[in-house]
């Protein structure tokens, strides 16, 4: 893709919604000014106190805007939207209980539902996102798009676990199916991927109380992450020798050691597949690669980090990112 063409034309105006520090983002957003291309970058915790919406619908389209000290988009200007894990609502201290849920609810409905309908390239439409992040939905997806799987079982049946268990050759783990952060009296905790052991499926108290994932252990010779930006793919392997984040190489990033690789064709159609019955234009999909070297795909994160790539890819997943919402969702 020959950047430079953008140079000296604001060739698209581009909204940014982010959290207001995330360094990736930074690396985004220099490269835009870097060929002159219009962008605003918001964070939606800002609003309603430091940040207003003004949108009247002419029978055809929204009009109107956003603004913010110092900021302000218009809806028409709009050709690409960048929905990058912003924060929550921001409402004041003295609003509490019913009514602040009714201002969050409001919000999220009104300035929610303006930025919803904008028809402007997304990276990913909000809608897409929170459809995208349920593993159930995704394993069964990236099934019939062609990618391999591993056996997994949903319940809070503890002798659905065993008998899960007794019927996969090489044993069993457990992984949270939504956020594996818990916030609890001041205390930041962590939930990894854990290996499930003959001694764990005699006292299974507690699963009964929600839903649990597991899933069978698949074989690694190691794990590849894989950022997809529109049809673009970058591939790092994973490698370590750490027992620990052998299971789950999130438990110590400091034995991790990468390498860019490429993705087999075969695979990557699937995933192109994958992201476009998703409606994604952006995902970090991770894989195990086993050691006869067969692909086992295991989760899609549409928000997933990827600045920690940066010592492998350089600004290369940036770069992209910029050149996508550039062109206005169009890949040259």
């Amino acid at each position: 893709m020959d950047h430079g063409l953008l140079r000296g034309s604001a060739v698209v105006t581009v909204l940014i919604l982010s959290e207001e520090y995330d360094p990736s983002v930074d690396r985004v957003v220099l490269a835009l000014d870097d060929w002159d291309v219009p962008v605003v970058r918001v964070d939606l915790a800002w609003f309603p106190q430091h940040l207003s919406v003004d949108a009247e619908f002419d029978g055809t389209g929204w009009n109107g805007g956003l603004r913010a000290p110092e900021r302000y988009v218009t809806f028409v200007d709009l050709r690409a939207v960048w929905y990058r894990r912003p924060t929550p609502f921001t409402f004041p201290g003295n609003l509490t209980g019913q009514r602040r849920a009714h201002a969050e609810r409001e919000a999220r409905f009104g300035l929610g539902g303006v930025l919803a309908s904008i028809p402007a390239a997304w990276m990913n439409h909000p809608h897409r996102d929170a459809e995208a992040v349920y593993k159930p939905r995704q394993l069964a997806l990236a099934s019939r798009c062609g990618l391999r799987v591993p056996r997994t079982l949903v319940t809070n049946e503890p002798d659905a676990v065993r008998r899960f268990a007794e019927a996969t050759e090489h044993g069993i783990v457990t992984k949270m199916l939504g956020s594996n952060v818990l916030v609890e009296g001041g205390h930041r905790y962590v939930a990894h991927t854990q290996g499930i052991r003959e001694a764990d499926l005699t006292d299974l108290d507690g699963v009964e109380l929600t839903a649990h994932l597991f899933q069978e252990w698949v074989p690694k010779a190691h794990e590849v992450r894989v950022v997809a930006v529109g049809y673009e793919l970058f591939a790092v392997a994973i490698h370590t020798d750490d027992p620990e984040a052998h299971v789950d190489w999130r438990a110590n990033y400091d034995v991790l050691r990468y390498a860019a690789i490429d993705v087999p064709d075969f695979v990557a159609a699937a995933i192109r597949e994958f992201l476009t019955a998703s409606g994604l234009a952006f995902s970090a999909l991770d894989f195990v690669v086993r050691p006869d070297g067969r692909w086992v795909f295991l989760e899609s994160n549409p928000g997933g980090q990827y600045g920690w790539l940066h010592a492998v890819w350089g600004t290369a997943i940036s770069d992209a990112i910029a050149a996508y919402l550039a062109h206005g969702g169009v890949q040259r």
